[in-house]
């Protein structure tokens, strides 16, 4: 791997801490780890992200990085030849992939903590429902952004396929909890076949925790607990 100055403030558990750490292994690149407890916050954590509070940070040398998104575009850029790259190359192409990026963080890790959190059976119906219309609208971002190649970055893991690829196993521990099937291969063929191609990379299977971790994890969570805006 390239030595580098880094540091990464993260949680175990976090989607967006997760897709980092994936495409800083896609890129070779090498950084240390630092877990951080985001409901009892270190003084590290304050001193390197006091706007926000949240993770991941990147710290590169004297450099503080925030945002998972911004940290991911910051990478491709700093260390742009080394790997494969994080966005498209043109600029029509990288403005469609940061529009489904926001997708994404708008609507999906919401809808299956919905899920989650259901009190009713109506109200997770509900949401299990909202989860497939939003999996659906990415199965066609995908044969849009992939033309007809693996992954949405193309021959290689990119930008998108490290954003969605950072939620498979939440997915998976919420379908083990609901019982209900999300990614579902007659109403989602072509990301279900990502899936596979995507879990059976060295970045995925370096970073992701495993479903029976993610979904012991999100039992244990008291629904007070569920603190999103402080894990991205």
């Amino acid at each position: 791997m390239a030595e580098c100055d880094l540091k990464l403030l993260g949680m175990w558990a976090s989607p967006f801490v997760i897709r980092v750490r994936m495409m800083l292994e896609e890129k070779g690149l090498s950084y240390e780890y630092i877990e951080q407890d985001v409901f009892n916050k270190s003084e590290l954590l304050l001193k390197h992200n006091p706007t926000y509070q949240k993770v991941p940070v990147l710290i590169h040398g004297d450099r503080d990085i925030c945002e998972s998104l911004a940290i991911l575009e910051y990478i491709d850029e700093n260390w742009f030849g080394i790997g494969p790259p994080v966005l498209p190359a043109t600029p029509y192409e990288r403005a469609i992939a940061r529009f489904w990026a926001a997708y994404i963080e708008d609507k999906l890790l919401l809808s299956f903590i919905g899920i989650l959190r259901a009190a009713t059976e109506e109200v997770k119906a509900e949401k299990i429902a909202e989860t497939h219309t939003i999996l659906e609208m990415l199965e066609g971002a995908f044969k849009k952004c992939s033309a007809g190649k693996g992954f949405f970055g193309g021959d290689s893991i990119g930008y998108l396929d490290v954003t969605l690829g950072s939620y498979l196993t939440w997915i998976k521990a919420a379908e083990r909890i609901s019982g209900a099937k999300l990614l579902d291969e007659t109403k989602m063929p072509l990301l279900v076949e990502w899936e596979k191609r995507f879990l059976a990379a060295d970045c995925a299977k370096k970073s992701l925790p495993s479903v029976d971790q993610l979904e012991k994890h999100a039992r244990n969570l008291q629904v007070t607990r569920w603190k999103v805006a402080s894990v991205n």
